[in-house]
């Protein structure tokens, strides 16, 4: 049975990166929200096993959209994709919860690596 990801991010170009890259893994997309407000809301419909999570978006950033998932989902599974891989954010996901940062662009087997981690 496939992992169901939810992906968070408002670039219609990364949603087709991370297909192409996920295409004949272990991985299939289960949602794809374009904002962190739609994120909170489908979080609990799809309970998805992992969520990828842009930083910044229009509306409430992925920081604060992952924050607000954790608090009613501590069992969530989140791993940021940004291209703001700077320390101060990195640490700053880490506290909130997040279980790993992929910084963009990214590549498949940096991806999966960090998912494997993820989920163990």
């Amino acid at each position: 049975m496939p992992r169901r990801i939810m992906v968070v991010d408002d670039s219609r170009l990364v949603r087709v990166q991370l297909e192409d890259v996920l295409k004949g893994t272990e991985y299939e997309i289960a949602a794809y929200c374009r904002s962190g407000e739609d994120a909170i809301a489908q979080y609990g419909d799809v309970r998805p096993d992992l969520v990828t999570m842009d930083i910044i978006m229009q509306g409430m950033d992925g920081l604060d959209a992952a924050e607000a998932i954790l608090k009613d989902h501590p069992e969530a599974r989140i791993v940021m994709v940004s291209s703001l891989a700077y320390e101060d954010t990195i640490d700053r996901a880490k506290a909130i919860g997040a279980k790993g940062f992929v910084d963009k662009p990214f590549h498949q087997e940096q991806l999966l690596r960090v998912f494997a981690q993820a989920l163990a």
